[in-house]
């Protein structure tokens, strides 16, 4: 299996079957990213196809400054942004089986009551995800939930190491308040405002 810088390189000249294995390899993690950003299935798969496109577009143009992943994470990013620009402020909570998205053995509770509570509890999360404004979901998506480093991160937004911690700070504190607020209103609680 050829490794991407490779296969990138092959791409660049004219080879079609390495853009295809790049597609094959890379389209997966790109629809995740795409569909937590957008909160739309229909819509993360549009995002994709446009960021293929716009990949084979600027093909030449890439200075392998970055892993190739990186930059494919920038370019699906920037067309789901694009993509939220251009449509109404609302948010579809169409997501794919909350239990098959965020797989971690740490978070496993055995038996099927235990996943079932743990499925509502994923879909909590992603639900609450959905409702962050974007200058917050989008680096959260990618760092917590795409497991990418900071230095990444930072790289795909375009921004510094110490800028991209004060995001995700925000971030973290406005998805635990997202939470909160989903946790009590669900209870019939109704939350106090100050």
């Amino acid at each position: 299996m050829s490794d991407d810088a490779d296969l990138l390189e092959r791409a660049a000249g004219g080879d079609h079957t390495a853009f295809g294995a790049l597609v094959r390899r890379h389209t997966p993690r790109m629809y995740r990213v795409a569909l937590r950003i957008t909160g739309c299935a229909a819509e993360a798969e549009d995002v994709v196809q446009d960021s293929w496109l716009a990949a084979w577009r600027s093909l030449a143009g890439f200075r392998q400054e970055a892993a190739v992943s990186t930059w494919l994470y920038r370019v699906v990013t920037n067309s789901a942004l694009a993509l939220l620009r251009r449509r109404r402020p609302t948010i579809s909570l169409d997501a794919p089986d909350p239990a098959s998205t965020l797989d971690s053995p740490s978070l496993a509770v055995p038996g099927p009551e235990g996943r079932v509570v743990r499925a509502e509890e994923v879909d909590a999360v992603l639900r609450a995800i959905g409702r962050l404004e974007v200058s917050q979901r989008v680096p959260l998506v990618l760092r917590e939930l795409e497991g990418l480093s900071y230095e990444e991160v930072a790289e795909v937004l375009d921004v510094n190491v110490v800028a991209l911690r004060s995001r995700l700070h925000r971030a973290r504190s406005a998805l635990l308040a997202e939470l909160a607020r989903s946790r009590t209103t669900s209870c019939g609680v109704t939350p106090r405002t100050r």
